[in-house]
């Protein structure tokens, strides 16, 4: 009896952290349907309006902002970065974990040493070399500082350092070259790792704001989070159209989420063992 009391206890307060949780999104998406004028009024809208969303994809051209090309320019940046950093951590994670070289140590180390400092303070001097190599106001102004991270190298190193050695030298016995076993053997045993490193990795690109709004001053080349902003009128904000587009922005995250959600909750539950 006393056992049950505790479950009906531990999941009540699960579910009151849960709708605490789950809040802010209702609230976002419950308002991006409301009149303007229930926006901060009513919590439930007295009647359904999708007046924001067909501002979004038609007022916005008018006014120089394009929400249609922003959308593809974030789906553009992010994926290009996600598969970047996917691959250059799947093929050097390999090389830390498996391959024996003078200075192994030294390497992987140093990666987890970076990984101490925030990124912010780094953003200064990218900024200035992003300037001197000309690369201001384009595409891989928000693409190259992103190409590979030191988050995603520890993380896959660890996973590879999991799988036995024997598979390897099985691999090698039967001809296998080095990309052959990375892609063949490495990575699909590494399914559940790369799938949280690709999920966080498309998430961290897909809301990133503060490099963009730096190095970016196109309307043209804006992804969504910066061009969101901008959503602006000289007296007041356009808050409902700034909602549907939130609401908008979050689409393909929860995409993914749904897509690989079996592979990250693995890789959770791995991580905890």
């Amino acid at each position: 009896m006393r056992k049950k009391i505790k479950e009906i206890v531990f999941h009540g307060v699960m579910v009151f952290f849960a709708l605490i949780w789950i809040y802010p999104y209702v609230w976002l998406f419950l308002s991006s349907i409301k009149p303007p004028e229930e926006i901060f009024t009513r919590f439930f809208p007295t009647r359904i309006t999708l007046e924001h969303y067909k501002y979004i994809f038609t007022m916005a051209e008018k006014m120089e902002r394009p929400f249609l090309r922003a959308f593809f320019n974030s789906l553009f940046v992010t994926l290009t970065v996600t598969f970047s950093v996917v691959l250059s951590s799947a093929v050097i994670a390999y090389g830390l974990s498996k391959v024996r070289f003078k200075g192994r140590n030294v390497v992987f180390n140093f990666i987890i040493f970076q990984m101490l400092f925030p990124g912010f303070m780094f953003i200064i001097p990218l900024f200035v070399l992003i300037k001197k190599l000309g690369l201001y106001n384009t595409y891989p102004a928000m693409i190259v500082p992103f190409l590979m991270s030191a988050w995603s190298l520890f993380m896959l190193t660890q996973s590879y350092k999991t799988i036995p050695q024997d598979y390897i030298e099985a691999a090698k016995i039967d001809g296998a070259s080095t990309l052959w076993i990375i892609f063949r053997v490495m990575v699909p045993l590494s399914r559940s790792t790369l799938s949280i490193v690709g999920l966080f990795t498309f998430i961290g690109i897909w809301d990133n704001f503060l490099w963009p709004l730096m190095v970016i001053k196109d309307y043209n080349k804006m992804p969504l989070s910066v061009l969101l902003a901008t959503f602006n009128h000289e007296y007041a904000a356009y808050v409902g159209p700034l909602l549907a587009g939130s609401v908008i922005q979050t689409i393909p995250m929860v995409l993914i989420f749904l897509i690989f959600r079996k592979q990250f909750l693995q890789g959770i539950s791995m991580s905890f063992k």
